[in-house]
Protein backbone atom coordinates (compact mmCIF):
# COMPACT_ATOMS: atom_id res chain seq x y z
CA UNK A 1 0.00 0.00 0.00
CA UNK A 2 1.31 3.42 -0.99
CA UNK A 3 2.18 6.15 1.51
CA UNK A 4 2.71 9.75 0.45
CA UNK A 5 5.20 11.57 2.68
CA UNK A 6 5.59 15.33 2.81
CA UNK A 7 8.55 16.94 4.55
CA UNK A 8 8.44 20.56 5.68
CA UNK A 9 11.12 23.24 5.64
CA UNK A 10 12.67 22.25 8.97
CA UNK A 11 13.13 18.72 7.61
CA UNK A 12 15.00 20.08 4.56
CA UNK A 13 17.13 22.67 6.34
CA UNK A 14 20.53 20.94 6.28
CA UNK A 15 22.46 17.85 5.23
CA UNK A 16 21.81 16.29 8.64
CA UNK A 17 18.07 16.71 8.11
CA UNK A 18 18.34 15.19 4.62
CA UNK A 19 19.92 12.12 6.22
CA UNK A 20 17.00 11.82 8.63
CA UNK A 21 14.52 12.11 5.78
CA UNK A 22 16.37 9.44 3.79
CA UNK A 23 16.33 7.05 6.74
CA UNK A 24 12.59 7.63 7.26
CA UNK A 25 11.71 7.08 3.60
CA UNK A 26 13.87 4.00 3.11
CA UNK A 27 12.70 2.40 6.38
CA UNK A 28 9.30 1.70 4.84
CA UNK A 29 8.96 0.40 1.26
CA UNK A 30 5.44 1.84 1.11
CA UNK A 31 6.89 5.38 1.23
CA UNK A 32 7.31 5.75 -2.51
CA UNK A 33 6.09 9.31 -3.09
CA UNK A 34 7.91 12.18 -1.39
CA UNK A 35 6.88 15.86 -1.42
CA UNK A 36 9.34 18.45 -0.12
CA UNK A 37 9.38 22.09 0.92
CA UNK A 38 12.16 24.62 0.44
CA UNK A 39 14.96 24.59 3.01
CA UNK A 40 13.84 26.18 6.27
CA UNK A 41 15.75 27.65 9.17
CA UNK A 42 18.64 25.71 10.68
CA UNK A 43 18.39 27.78 13.87
CA UNK A 44 16.55 30.87 15.08
CA UNK A 45 19.15 33.17 13.53
CA UNK A 46 18.88 31.56 10.09
CA UNK A 47 16.67 32.46 7.11
CA UNK A 48 14.06 30.46 5.23
CA UNK A 49 15.05 30.05 1.58
CA UNK A 50 11.59 31.15 0.42
CA UNK A 51 11.95 34.41 2.37
CA UNK A 52 15.30 35.04 0.68
CA UNK A 53 13.78 34.39 -2.74
CA UNK A 54 11.01 36.89 -2.08
CA UNK A 55 13.71 39.35 -0.98
CA UNK A 56 15.64 38.78 -4.22
CA UNK A 57 12.57 39.57 -6.27
CA UNK A 58 11.89 42.76 -4.28
CA UNK A 59 15.51 43.89 -4.69
CA UNK A 60 15.41 43.39 -8.44
CA UNK A 61 12.06 45.07 -8.82
CA UNK A 62 13.36 48.24 -7.18
CA UNK A 63 16.74 48.19 -8.90
CA UNK A 64 18.75 46.99 -5.90
CA UNK A 65 21.50 44.43 -6.41
CA UNK A 66 20.45 41.04 -4.98
CA UNK A 67 23.75 39.25 -5.60
CA UNK A 68 24.62 38.76 -1.95
CA UNK A 69 21.20 37.35 -1.08
CA UNK A 70 21.20 35.10 -4.14
CA UNK A 71 24.64 33.79 -3.18
CA UNK A 72 23.25 32.83 0.24
CA UNK A 73 20.58 30.75 -1.47
CA UNK A 74 23.02 29.11 -3.86
CA UNK A 75 25.59 28.29 -1.21
CA UNK A 76 22.92 26.71 1.03
CA UNK A 77 21.97 24.11 -1.56
CA UNK A 78 25.53 23.54 -2.74
CA UNK A 79 26.61 22.90 0.85
CA UNK A 80 23.88 20.28 1.27
CA UNK A 81 24.82 18.66 -2.04
CA UNK A 82 28.55 18.56 -1.33
CA UNK A 83 28.22 17.34 2.26
CA UNK A 84 26.00 14.46 1.12
CA UNK A 85 28.21 13.62 -1.86
CA UNK A 86 25.38 14.05 -4.37
CA UNK A 87 26.48 14.18 -8.01
CA UNK A 88 24.24 16.86 -9.44
CA UNK A 89 25.01 19.98 -11.47
CA UNK A 90 23.15 22.81 -9.76
CA UNK A 91 25.58 25.58 -10.71
CA UNK A 92 24.29 25.80 -14.29
CA UNK A 93 20.66 26.09 -13.21
CA UNK A 94 21.48 28.70 -10.59
CA UNK A 95 23.47 30.72 -13.15
CA UNK A 96 20.57 30.60 -15.61
CA UNK A 97 18.14 31.65 -12.89
CA UNK A 98 20.35 34.58 -11.87
CA UNK A 99 20.57 35.73 -15.50
CA UNK A 100 16.80 35.68 -15.85
CA UNK A 101 16.47 37.49 -12.53
CA UNK A 102 18.82 40.24 -13.68
CA UNK A 103 16.94 40.50 -16.97
CA UNK A 104 13.64 40.66 -15.06
CA UNK A 105 12.32 37.79 -17.17
CA UNK A 106 11.29 35.57 -14.27
CA UNK A 107 7.98 36.03 -12.47
CA UNK A 108 7.77 36.28 -8.69
CA UNK A 109 5.86 32.99 -8.44
CA UNK A 110 8.45 31.12 -10.50
CA UNK A 111 11.35 32.60 -8.55
CA UNK A 112 9.97 31.79 -5.09
CA UNK A 113 9.05 28.27 -6.24
CA UNK A 114 12.72 27.46 -6.88
CA UNK A 115 13.34 26.67 -3.22
CA UNK A 116 11.06 23.65 -3.44
CA UNK A 117 12.40 22.83 -6.91
CA UNK A 118 16.03 22.58 -5.80
CA UNK A 119 15.09 20.73 -2.60
CA UNK A 120 13.30 18.11 -4.66
CA UNK A 121 16.13 17.79 -7.20
CA UNK A 122 18.59 17.12 -4.38
CA UNK A 123 16.34 14.74 -2.49
CA UNK A 124 15.49 12.74 -5.62
CA UNK A 125 19.18 12.27 -6.38
CA UNK A 126 19.95 11.40 -2.76
CA UNK A 127 17.21 8.75 -2.62
CA UNK A 128 17.79 7.59 -6.18
CA UNK A 129 14.13 8.32 -6.86
CA UNK A 130 12.59 9.83 -9.98
CA UNK A 131 12.27 13.64 -9.96
CA UNK A 132 8.82 14.79 -11.11
CA UNK A 133 8.43 18.56 -11.42
CA UNK A 134 5.24 19.88 -9.80
CA UNK A 135 4.71 21.92 -12.96
CA UNK A 136 4.28 18.63 -14.82
CA UNK A 137 1.27 17.51 -12.81
CA UNK A 138 -0.26 20.23 -10.58
CA UNK A 139 -2.59 22.03 -12.99
CA UNK A 140 -4.31 25.30 -12.11
CA UNK A 141 -7.32 26.82 -13.80
CA UNK A 142 -7.21 30.47 -14.85
CA UNK A 143 -9.00 31.47 -11.63
CA UNK A 144 -6.18 29.95 -9.56
CA UNK A 145 -8.11 26.88 -8.41
CA UNK A 146 -6.64 23.41 -8.88
CA UNK A 147 -7.97 21.26 -11.70
CA UNK A 148 -8.01 18.09 -9.62
CA UNK A 149 -9.13 15.74 -12.37
CA UNK A 150 -6.37 16.81 -14.74
CA UNK A 151 -3.74 16.96 -11.98
CA UNK A 152 -4.57 13.50 -10.67
CA UNK A 153 -4.42 11.97 -14.14
CA UNK A 154 -1.03 13.60 -14.84
CA UNK A 155 0.51 12.29 -11.63
CA UNK A 156 -0.88 8.78 -12.08
CA UNK A 157 0.77 8.60 -15.50
CA UNK A 158 4.16 9.48 -14.00
CA UNK A 159 4.01 7.54 -10.72
CA UNK A 160 5.19 4.25 -12.16
CA UNK A 161 8.28 2.21 -11.40
CA UNK A 162 10.65 3.49 -8.75
CA UNK A 163 9.76 6.05 -6.12
CA UNK A 164 9.39 9.71 -6.96
CA UNK A 165 10.13 13.08 -5.38
CA UNK A 166 8.14 16.17 -6.32
CA UNK A 167 8.34 19.78 -5.12
CA UNK A 168 5.51 21.27 -3.13
CA UNK A 169 4.01 24.78 -3.27
CA UNK A 170 3.52 25.33 -7.02
CA UNK A 171 2.09 24.13 -10.28
CA UNK A 172 1.31 25.38 -13.79
CA UNK A 173 -1.31 27.77 -15.12
CA UNK A 174 -3.04 27.10 -18.49
CA UNK A 175 -0.84 29.78 -20.09
CA UNK A 176 2.32 27.92 -19.06
CA UNK A 177 3.25 30.24 -16.16
CA UNK A 178 4.33 28.91 -12.77
CA UNK A 179 1.75 29.62 -10.07
CA UNK A 180 2.18 29.13 -6.31
CA UNK A 181 -0.18 28.33 -3.50
CA UNK A 182 -0.19 30.65 -0.50
CA UNK A 183 2.62 30.19 2.02
CA UNK A 184 2.64 26.70 3.50
CA UNK A 185 1.12 25.37 0.30
CA UNK A 186 3.42 22.37 0.12
CA UNK A 187 0.94 20.73 2.49
CA UNK A 188 -1.64 21.03 -0.30
CA UNK A 189 0.68 19.43 -2.85
CA UNK A 190 1.17 16.44 -0.57
CA UNK A 191 -2.57 16.11 -0.04
CA UNK A 192 -3.23 16.29 -3.78
CA UNK A 193 -0.61 13.59 -4.42
CA UNK A 194 -2.14 11.32 -1.78
CA UNK A 195 -5.62 11.79 -3.25
CA UNK A 196 -4.40 11.29 -6.83
CA UNK A 197 -2.76 7.97 -5.98
CA UNK A 198 -5.37 6.77 -3.46
CA UNK A 199 -2.68 6.50 -0.80
CA UNK A 200 -3.08 4.37 2.30
CA UNK A 201 -2.05 7.38 4.39
CA UNK A 202 -0.71 10.90 3.91
CA UNK A 203 2.22 11.50 6.28
CA UNK A 204 3.09 15.12 6.97
CA UNK A 205 6.52 15.29 8.62
CA UNK A 206 7.42 18.41 10.58
CA UNK A 207 9.37 19.35 13.73
CA UNK A 208 6.76 18.46 16.38
CA UNK A 209 5.39 15.06 17.35
CA UNK A 210 1.86 15.73 16.19
CA UNK A 211 -0.74 18.35 16.99
CA UNK A 212 -0.38 19.68 20.52
CA UNK A 213 -3.26 20.24 22.92
CA UNK A 214 -2.19 23.85 23.46
CA UNK A 215 0.30 26.38 22.19
CA UNK A 216 3.75 25.45 23.60
CA UNK A 217 4.56 29.17 23.82
CA UNK A 218 1.81 29.40 26.45
CA UNK A 219 1.75 25.95 28.08
CA UNK A 220 4.99 24.18 29.00
CA UNK A 221 5.37 20.83 27.21
CA UNK A 222 1.74 20.32 26.21
CA UNK A 223 0.67 16.80 25.38
CA UNK A 224 0.31 15.70 21.78
CA UNK A 225 -3.17 14.74 20.57
CA UNK A 226 -3.06 11.08 19.46
CA UNK A 227 -6.29 11.21 17.41
CA UNK A 228 -8.37 14.02 15.97
CA UNK A 229 -11.22 14.09 13.48
CA UNK A 230 -11.24 16.35 10.45
CA UNK A 231 -14.08 18.36 12.02
CA UNK A 232 -12.07 18.90 15.20
CA UNK A 233 -9.02 19.88 13.16
CA UNK A 234 -11.11 22.43 11.30
CA UNK A 235 -12.30 23.94 14.58
CA UNK A 236 -8.79 24.02 16.04
CA UNK A 237 -7.36 25.67 12.92
CA UNK A 238 -10.15 28.25 12.68
CA UNK A 239 -9.78 29.15 16.33
CA UNK A 240 -6.07 29.85 16.04
CA UNK A 241 -4.08 26.60 16.15
CA UNK A 242 -1.29 26.55 13.55
CA UNK A 243 -1.58 23.01 12.28
CA UNK A 244 -1.75 22.60 8.51
CA UNK A 245 -2.52 24.76 5.52
CA UNK A 246 -6.32 24.76 5.38
CA UNK A 247 -6.33 23.69 1.74
CA UNK A 248 -4.46 20.49 2.63
CA UNK A 249 -7.49 18.98 4.33
CA UNK A 250 -10.01 18.77 1.51
CA UNK A 251 -8.29 16.49 -1.07
CA UNK A 252 -7.54 13.70 1.42
CA UNK A 253 -10.84 14.11 3.24
CA UNK A 254 -12.73 13.67 -0.04
CA UNK A 255 -10.97 10.31 -0.50
CA UNK A 256 -11.24 9.32 3.19
CA UNK A 257 -7.44 9.09 3.45
CA UNK A 258 -5.98 9.33 6.98
CA UNK A 259 -3.51 12.13 7.62
CA UNK A 260 -0.65 11.48 10.03
CA UNK A 261 1.36 14.37 11.52
CA UNK A 262 4.87 13.09 12.38
CA UNK A 263 8.19 14.43 13.69
CA UNK A 264 11.28 14.10 11.49
CA UNK A 265 13.48 14.50 14.56
CA UNK A 266 11.62 11.80 16.52
CA UNK A 267 10.50 9.33 13.84
CA UNK A 268 9.42 6.65 16.34
CA UNK A 269 6.78 8.93 17.85
CA UNK A 270 3.34 8.00 16.46
CA UNK A 271 2.29 11.63 16.09
CA UNK A 272 -1.32 12.61 15.51
CA UNK A 273 -3.65 10.58 13.29
CA UNK A 274 -6.45 12.53 11.60
CA UNK A 275 -9.51 10.69 10.25
CA UNK A 276 -13.13 11.35 9.42
CA UNK A 277 -14.11 9.35 12.49
CA UNK A 278 -12.70 6.79 14.91
CA UNK A 279 -14.50 3.54 15.67
CA UNK A 280 -12.51 2.98 18.84
CA UNK A 281 -11.25 5.67 21.20
CA UNK A 282 -7.59 5.45 22.18
CA UNK A 283 -8.12 7.71 25.22
CA UNK A 284 -11.73 7.49 26.50
CA UNK A 285 -11.00 9.67 29.54
CA UNK A 286 -9.95 12.71 27.49
CA UNK A 287 -13.01 14.67 26.38
CA UNK A 288 -11.27 17.92 25.38
CA UNK A 289 -9.14 17.44 22.28
CA UNK A 290 -7.42 20.81 22.23
CA UNK A 291 -7.47 24.34 23.60
CA UNK A 292 -6.68 27.27 21.34
CA UNK A 293 -7.60 30.87 20.66
CA UNK A 294 -6.74 34.27 19.24
CA UNK A 295 -6.47 37.79 20.63
CA UNK A 296 -7.63 41.22 19.49
CA UNK A 297 -11.32 40.93 18.73
CA UNK A 298 -14.05 43.54 19.04
CA UNK A 299 -17.61 42.83 20.19
CA UNK A 300 -20.35 45.04 18.77
CA UNK A 301 -23.35 44.56 21.07
CA UNK A 302 -26.89 45.72 20.39
CA UNK A 303 -30.09 45.57 22.43
CA UNK A 304 -33.57 46.20 21.06
CA UNK A 305 -36.76 45.56 23.02
CA UNK A 306 -38.99 43.01 21.34
CA UNK A 307 -36.26 41.97 18.92
CA UNK A 308 -37.10 38.28 19.18
CA UNK A 309 -40.55 38.98 17.73
CA UNK A 310 -39.32 41.14 14.86
CA UNK A 311 -38.31 39.57 11.58
CA UNK A 312 -35.01 40.58 9.95
CA UNK A 313 -33.28 42.47 12.78
CA UNK A 314 -30.22 40.22 12.86
CA UNK A 315 -30.09 40.10 9.06
CA UNK A 316 -30.13 43.91 8.89
CA UNK A 317 -27.25 44.14 11.34
CA UNK A 318 -25.16 41.53 9.52
CA UNK A 319 -25.87 43.19 6.17
CA UNK A 320 -24.09 46.31 7.41
CA UNK A 321 -20.94 44.30 8.12
CA UNK A 322 -21.26 42.56 4.74
CA UNK A 323 -21.41 45.88 2.90
CA UNK A 324 -18.06 46.82 4.44
CA UNK A 325 -16.47 43.47 3.59
CA UNK A 326 -16.18 42.38 7.23
CA UNK A 327 -16.29 38.65 7.95
CA UNK A 328 -18.19 37.91 11.17
CA UNK A 329 -16.71 35.21 13.43
CA UNK A 330 -19.45 34.71 16.03
CA UNK A 331 -22.93 36.04 16.82
CA UNK A 332 -23.87 35.19 20.43
CA UNK A 333 -27.37 36.41 21.24
CA UNK A 334 -30.18 36.60 23.78
CA UNK A 335 -33.90 37.38 23.61
CA UNK A 336 -33.52 41.11 23.05
CA UNK A 337 -29.81 41.42 22.33
CA UNK A 338 -27.25 40.23 19.85
CA UNK A 339 -23.48 40.63 19.63
CA UNK A 340 -21.21 40.44 16.62
CA UNK A 341 -17.61 39.31 17.20
CA UNK A 342 -15.08 40.44 14.59
CA UNK A 343 -11.29 40.86 14.40
CA UNK A 344 -10.45 44.38 15.55
CA UNK A 345 -7.92 44.85 12.76
CA UNK A 346 -10.55 44.30 10.07
CA UNK A 347 -13.32 46.43 11.59
CA UNK A 348 -11.30 49.35 12.98
CA UNK A 349 -10.99 51.38 9.72
CA UNK A 350 -14.76 51.45 9.20
CA UNK A 351 -16.14 50.98 12.72
CA UNK A 352 -17.83 54.37 13.05
CA UNK A 353 -19.49 54.02 9.65
CA UNK A 354 -20.78 50.59 10.68
CA UNK A 355 -22.16 51.90 13.97
CA UNK A 356 -23.86 54.82 12.23
CA UNK A 357 -25.50 52.53 9.68
CA UNK A 358 -26.70 50.09 12.34
CA UNK A 359 -28.12 53.01 14.30
CA UNK A 360 -29.93 54.31 11.24
CA UNK A 361 -31.22 51.01 9.84
CA UNK A 362 -31.92 48.93 12.96
CA UNK A 363 -32.61 51.72 15.50
CA UNK A 364 -31.36 49.76 18.54
CA UNK A 365 -32.02 50.82 22.13
CA UNK A 366 -28.31 50.50 22.93
CA UNK A 367 -25.24 49.96 20.80
CA UNK A 368 -21.82 49.34 22.39
CA UNK A 369 -18.35 48.26 21.36
CA UNK A 370 -15.95 46.27 23.53
CA UNK A 371 -12.32 45.99 22.38
CA UNK A 372 -9.29 44.08 23.63
CA UNK A 373 -11.15 40.77 23.61
CA UNK A 374 -9.53 37.36 23.19
CA UNK A 375 -11.49 34.35 21.96
CA UNK A 376 -10.64 30.97 23.49
CA UNK A 377 -12.02 27.65 22.23
CA UNK A 378 -12.18 24.26 23.94
CA UNK A 379 -12.61 21.70 21.14
CA UNK A 380 -13.60 18.06 21.53
CA UNK A 381 -15.94 15.65 19.77
CA UNK A 382 -16.73 13.88 23.05
CA UNK A 383 -17.92 16.96 24.94
CA UNK A 384 -21.46 16.37 23.70
CA UNK A 385 -21.60 13.11 25.67
CA UNK A 386 -20.39 14.53 28.98
CA UNK A 387 -22.99 16.54 30.95
CA UNK A 388 -21.75 19.57 32.80
CA UNK A 389 -18.66 20.27 30.70
CA UNK A 390 -19.54 23.93 30.18
CA UNK A 391 -20.11 24.34 33.89
CA UNK A 392 -16.76 22.80 34.75
CA UNK A 393 -14.98 25.05 32.27
CA UNK A 394 -16.60 28.22 33.57
CA UNK A 395 -16.04 27.15 37.18
CA UNK A 396 -12.32 26.67 36.52
CA UNK A 397 -12.07 30.10 34.91
CA UNK A 398 -14.07 31.69 37.71
CA UNK A 399 -11.85 30.20 40.40
CA UNK A 400 -8.88 31.69 38.56
CA UNK A 401 -10.50 35.14 38.62
CA UNK A 402 -11.03 35.29 34.86
CA UNK A 403 -14.10 37.25 33.75
CA UNK A 404 -16.00 35.75 30.80
CA UNK A 405 -17.16 38.43 28.36
CA UNK A 406 -18.88 36.22 25.75
CA UNK A 407 -20.07 32.62 25.36
CA UNK A 408 -20.86 30.78 22.12
CA UNK A 409 -21.61 27.10 21.62
CA UNK A 410 -23.01 25.26 18.61
CA UNK A 411 -25.70 22.57 18.88
CA UNK A 412 -23.25 19.82 17.92
CA UNK A 413 -21.18 20.74 21.01
CA UNK A 414 -17.95 20.24 19.10
CA UNK A 415 -16.57 23.35 20.74
CA UNK A 416 -17.23 25.81 23.54
CA UNK A 417 -16.08 29.31 22.70
CA UNK A 418 -15.78 32.16 25.16
CA UNK A 419 -14.35 35.64 25.18
CA UNK A 420 -12.05 37.04 27.85
CA UNK A 421 -10.01 40.20 28.13
CA UNK A 422 -6.79 40.16 26.15
CA UNK A 423 -4.79 40.34 29.37
CA UNK A 424 -6.36 37.04 30.54
CA UNK A 425 -5.78 35.15 27.27
CA UNK A 426 -2.72 33.09 28.19
CA UNK A 427 -3.93 32.56 31.76
CA UNK A 428 -7.26 31.19 30.48
CA UNK A 429 -5.54 28.67 28.20
CA UNK A 430 -3.22 27.52 31.00
CA UNK A 431 -6.13 27.17 33.44
CA UNK A 432 -8.10 24.99 31.02
CA UNK A 433 -5.11 22.89 30.07
CA UNK A 434 -4.14 22.24 33.69
CA UNK A 435 -7.77 21.48 34.60
CA UNK A 436 -8.73 19.16 31.78
CA UNK A 437 -5.67 17.85 29.93
CA UNK A 438 -4.31 15.61 32.66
Amino acid sequence: MLKVTKFGGSSMASADQYRKVRDIVLSDPDRRVVVVSAAGKRDKHDHKITDLLYLCYAHTRYGVDCGQVFDMITSRYLEIRDELGIKLDLETEFADLKTRLDEKSVTQDELVSRGEYFSAKLMAAYLDFQFVDAADWVKFRMDGSVDQESSYACLRRQAVGRGLVTPGFYGLMPDGQIHTFSRGGSDITGSLAAAALNAKVYENWTDVSGILMADPRIVDNPQAIPEVTYDELRELSYSGAQVLHEGAIFPVREKNIPLNIRNTNAPNDPGTMIRERFDQDSDPDRFITGITGKKDFSIVSMTKRGMSGQVGVLRSMLTVFERHGISVDYTPNGIDNVSVVVPTESVAPCLYHILAEIQQEVKPDTLDVHDQIAVVAAVGRKMAFRPGISGKIFAALGEAGINIRMINQGPDELNIIFGVDNRDFQKAIRVLYNSFAK
